[in-house]
């Protein structure tokens, strides 16, 4: 009785020692290339900024792309992405000696390279360097003093279009799904050429979202 116990017990442990070493086999991905699609939400403003009384409040956007995750090994890899990114930010200020109060949303393709650490297989940090071009700007006045002429300046300003930026975050991988959270900075103002009227800023952002990759 006792010998049938140990082999009982003996092949239970064998069985179980080589279900976990499948597990583990199975669920470490660190080395392997994945696409993904991701969406979710900026939470963005700006920073170093000068104008004329500018005070500026953050606003939420859009965020929608892919990536792929390119490993180096097991611990590091590229991860190189193509973004949708609403950002912008909600203002007061003077323009010309006229009040405003206004909603700017930039919309832009943001292109991030992004170095990837592992350092367990669940959570992935990140950091690199970003150009984003401004697709589109739309100004809304909501209130203030402005003429319609004040407007249309102010909107047909000069702006910058290509912008090189700073980003980085984590990124929680649960299987097939993504959980992403960054931070980015403009490194370059909005100033095109140096002859802008308009308020000169940054844009500065908070991003999370959820993805799936394959």
């Amino acid at each position: 009785m006792k010998n049938l116990i140990l082999m009982i017990a003996l092949v239970t442990l064998t069985v179980t020692n080589s279900y976990a070493q499948t597990v583990t086999l199975v669920t470490d991905n660190r080395d392997k290339l994945f696409f993904g699609l991701k969406v979710g939400s900026n939470y963005s403003n700006v920073y170093d900024s000068q104008g004329e009384n500018f005070v500026a409040d953050a606003k939420f956007g859009l965020a929608a792309g892919g990536f792929v995750s390119i490993p180096i090994g097991t611990y590091f890899g590229i991860q190189p992405e193509v973004l949708f990114s609403q950002k912008g930010y909600k203002s007061t200020g003077t323009f010309f000696g006229s009040s405003y109060s206004m909603t700017r949303t930039t919309d832009y393709l943001d292109i991030p390279i992004l170095v990837a650490f592992k350092p367990i297989e669940n959570v992935t940090l990140l950091f690199g360097p970003q150009y984003s071009y401004l697709l589109k700007q739309k100004d809304d006045f909501t209130g203030g003093t402005l003429t319609s002429s004040q407007e249309q300046i102010y909107t047909n300003d000069n702006i910058r279009k290509n912008t090189f930026c700073l980003t980085g975050g984590a990124d929680l991988n649960i299987e097939h799904l993504v959980i992403g959270l960054r931070a980015g900075w403009d490194v370059q103002n909005n100033n095109g050429d140096g002859t802008s009227t308009t308020p000169r800023y940054k844009n500065m952002w908070y991003q999370a979202t959820v993805g799936f990759r394959f």
